[in-house]
C-alpha cells in the first residue's frame, strides 16, 4: 500500500513500516500539520495487516523531534492550550495502544514534545549522538503531551521531578543508565538496530505479541488485581488461537515454531 505525506515519508519493507518525521530543517518540530499526518498514519497503519511493527525517526543528522513548534505554541490561550494538550495526548495515545509493537530510533535531538512522544513509543533506541530532555519550564509552561505522566512511569518520580523542574538535557547514556531507553548504539547502527529488535519480535506469536503489548498497557493503569485480571484473560484469549498450539507443539516436538503473523 503506497503512502503519501508532506510531513512525513513512510516506507515499508519485510512487513515493518519506517515513518520518518521529515522536517530536517525545522528539525522535525511537531506542528499542528505533523500532529494530523501523524494521527493518520497511526491509525492507517494500526489496520494494516501487511505491517507488523512500525519504526520512527527522524530525518537528518540534528534530531528526531526537537520539540513542539514554538510559534504555535505562542499563539495558544489558557482556554485552547488545555484543548490542545487534550488533542496532542489522545494521538500519542494511539500510538501507544497500538496493537502492534512500536520503537523510536532516536537520533539527535529529543526535547520536549518530541521526548513525549518517543516515551509513547514501545521502546527506544538512541544513537549515541541522541540528546533527552523536557525543557518546557524554560518556557513558563509544563509538558502537556503526558510527560509528567510517562517520565516517572519510566525512570521513578524522583528523576522525572529533576529532569522536568530542572527542564535540562541529558545524554543517550545517562537516558539509558536512567531506563528512558533500551539501548544506545553508534550512529550508524541505529536503523540496523531497530530492525534487528523488531525481526527477534516476529519470530514469536503475532497475536501473543499484540495481547502481551495490551496487557501492559493497561497494567499500568489500574490496580493490580485490575490489571491482574485483564492479564488472566488475554492469557486465556492466547489459548484460543492457532499461534498457541503450535508454540506449545513446537517446543514439545523440538523444533521451531511456525507462527502467521496477521
Amino acid at each position: 500500500m503506497p503512502y503519501d505525506y508532506e510531513n512525513f515519508l513512510v516506507e515499508v519493507k519485510d512487513n515493518i513500516a519506517l515513518v520518518t518525521f521529515n522536517r530536517p530543517k525545522a528539525l522535525n518540530a511537531l506542528s499542528k500539520s505533523v500532529m494530523e499526518e501523524l494521527d493518520t498514519i497511526a491509525d492507517t497503519l494500526n489496520a494494516d495487516d501487511d505491517v507488523w511493527g512500525v519504526i520512527f525517526t527522524g530525518a537528518g543528522e540534528k534530531a528526531f523531534i526537537a520539540g513542539a513548534d514554538i510559534k504555535e505554541l505562542a499563539a495558544l490561550n489558557a482556554i485552547n492550550a488545555a484543548d490542545y494538550s487534550r488533542w496532542l495526548q489522545e494521538i500519542f495515545m494511539k500510538v501507544e495502544m497500538m496493537r502492534k509493537p512500536t520503537i523510536a530510533a532516536v537520533n539527535g535531538f529529543c526535547l520536549g514534545g518530541g521526548c513525549e512522544f518517543a516515551m509513547a513509543c514501545h521502546m527506544r533506541v538512541a544513537s549515541e549522538t541522541a540528546r533527552f530532555g523536557q525543557p518546557e519550564v524554560h518556557l513558563g509552561v509544563i509538558p502537556g503531551a503526558m510527560g509528567t505522566i510517562r517520565l516517572p512511569r519510566l525512570v521513578g518520580k524522583g528523576l522525572a521531578m529533576e529532569l522536568i523542574l530542572t527542564g535540562k538535557m541529558i545524554r543517550a547514556n545517562e537516558a539509558y543508565r536512567l531506563g528512558l531507553v533500551n539501548k544506545v548504539v553508534a550512529e550508524d547502527e541505529l536503523l540496523d538496530e531497530c530492525f534487528k529488535i523488531m525481526k527477534a519480535i516476529f519470530n514469536n506469536g503475532g497475536l501473543a505479541v499484540r495481547y502481551a503489548i495490551e496487557s501492559i498497557n493497561h497494567g499500568l493503569t489500574t490496580t493490580p488485581a485490575e490489571g491482574g485480571n485483564i492479564e488472566a484473560n488475554l492469557f486465556g484469549l492466547c489459548y484460543a488461537t492457532e499461534d498457541s498450539k503450535e508454540g506449545l507443539n513446537a517446543f514439545i516436538e523440538k523444533r521451531d515454531p511456525r507462527f502467521l503473523w496477521k
